[in-house]
């Protein structure tokens, strides 16, 4: 007779901000978000968060999986994927998982990628930490090697 709720797949879009419609504050959500007006101020999703065509969104986002063909200004940190669609711009940081930017997009900011190996990093084992060092030395040193040998030249 009762169902079972808590079994419940969170990927349904439970919340909306409608075309028209301008929302200021601080939105913590369960499910997933949809904004296609206007809204200001920190969201913070467990599931996904999507900015539609005409949304316009002046926040930071941290989310599961984010979508944006509107416009975001703020910084985006995602568990899963960041797309941007041909309509979308982010005027802001990210740090996610994985990025799709499709032609036509806009990205204005800096990208971090995280993911397993880079939380390796992050207990203790540096093998990315050290080897990126001794790359960028050693490209260093080829650089001066190769400006040597073109004032010998």
């Amino acid at each position: 007779m009762f169902k079972d709720h808590s079994s419940k797949r969170l990927s349904v879009t439970d919340t909306l901000i409608g075309q028209g419609t301008v929302a200021e504050g601080k939105i913590s959500c369960e499910a997933g978000l949809r904004v296609e007006g206007e809204y200001r101020g920190d969201i913070t999703c467990k599931g996904d968060v999507i900015i539609g065509e005409c949304g316009v969104a002046r926040s930071n986002i941290e989310a599961r999986d984010v979508t944006i063909a509107g416009k975001v200004y703020g910084d985006i940190q995602t568990t899963g994927r960041l797309t941007i669609t041909s309509s979308g711009q982010l005027h802001g940081n990210v740090a996610a998982k994985a990025l799709i930017i499709l032609d036509g997009a806009v990205l204005n900011g800096s990208c971090r990628m995280n993911d397993k190996q880079s939380e390796g990093a992050k207990t203790g084992s540096q093998p990315h930490a050290v080897q990126d060092r001794d790359n960028s030395q050693q490209s260093a040193k080829e650089q001066r090697e190769g400006a040597k040998a073109r004032q010998a030249g």
